[in-house]
């Protein structure tokens, strides 16, 4: 029997959000995901209806600057993809078979549950995993982070460098167009 053959099968998981912008609890999911499967693919989802301040392209940039400490942390292989489909499509297009999701509170339960129901139906063959939120980013949200940085908050512990220099620009730009 050669060695291969022998070999365990790569367990591959995917986490997908619009992360606009990607927060330290985003990050946080992305670091304990990361340590259950072999490769981690997270996808950056294109998203119009959710109307995001920073484009696609962007978005991606913020996750990878993102994943060095993380890599250094974890290991592993995690790997920044966009998408323009139905997430198991996505997901089954990386050859994951776990789609990683992250809750804070009671009512992203009630969304995520819904939406693990779906692709439940669209996808047997994949699991959801759901990770709560750790209890110093469990009242983070991309949205929150928005309105904080819209009123000049302090935004720096609840994104990277990076991440918030972005934002801040695309607010700046927003407010002079």
């Amino acid at each position: 029997m050669s060695e291969s053959a022998c070999a365990a099968p790569r367990r591959i998981g995917f986490y997908a959000g619009t992360f606009d912008p990607v927060t330290t609890g985003h990050l946080d999911v992305i670091e304990r995901a990361a340590r259950l499967v072999d490769r981690l693919v997270i996808g950056v989802a294109k998203n119009p209806g959710k109307n995001p301040l920073m484009p696609l392209e962007e978005r991606v940039e913020c996750v990878e600057e993102a994943l060095p400490a993380i890599r250094s942390r974890v290991g592993g292989e995690l790997k920044v993809v966009s998408f323009d489909s139905l997430l198991v499509e996505a997901v089954k297009a990386h050859g994951a078979s776990l789609i990683f999701r992250g809750l804070r509170v009671l009512t992203d339960f009630d969304y995520e549950i819904q939406m693990s129901g779906v692709n439940r139906r669209l996808a047997p063959d994949i699991e959801t995993v759901f990770l709560m939120a750790s209890e110093r980013t469990q009242f983070i949200s991309s949205r929150l982070v928005k309105e904080i940085a819209g009123y000049h908050g302090d935004i720096s512990e609840f994104v990277t460098p990076g991440t918030q220099k972005r934002l801040l620009a695309r607010l700046k730009a927003r407010a002079a167009g």
